[in-house]
């Protein structure tokens, strides 16, 4: 499927009571995801998939119902650091296959992310916690 000469890998709709009612879009292409909003002011999103640092899903009990579901992204992006796709259908299928995207993008452009924890020495706190072994 093509939408403006961008190959697309699933597009979807953001859903009422599991039906396709409403003026936001969404698309996933293969480097970018996008989302579209709003029938007499138009606003178009995108979020580069080598930036996804998280993906999650959440359903509620009447999304549940009408087999809908909720994916969460968090992004690097300056933009849009969050990006909530509301009340997709098959909303588990389309979680993995950004994800799996996600993967494949970030390894064609070699990207890596690299997690920093910086665990302190002593404790500069008023919390009364002194280090063992000191």
């Amino acid at each position: 499927m093509k939408d403006n000469g961008i190959k697309l890998l699933w597009k979807d709709r953001k859903r009422y009571m599991g039906m396709p009612i409403s003026f936001t879009k969404y698309s996933l292409g293969e480097d970018r995801l996008f989302c579209e909003t709003g029938f007499f002011n138009s606003q178009f999103e995108e979020v580069l998939l080598y930036r996804v640092r998280d993906i999650s899903l959440k359903r509620s009990l009447w999304q549940k119902i009408f087999g809908v579901g909720s994916v969460h992204i968090v992004s690097t992006d300056a933009t849009l650091p969050e990006l909530v796709l509301k009340n997709v259908k098959d909303s588990f299928n389309v979680k993995e296959l950004i994800h799996s995207q996600v993967e494949k993008v970030k390894i064609a452009r070699r990207v890596r992310i690299t997690e920093v924890n910086d665990v302190d020495d002593d404790c500069d706190c008023d919390c009364g916690d002194e280090l063992i072994g000191d």
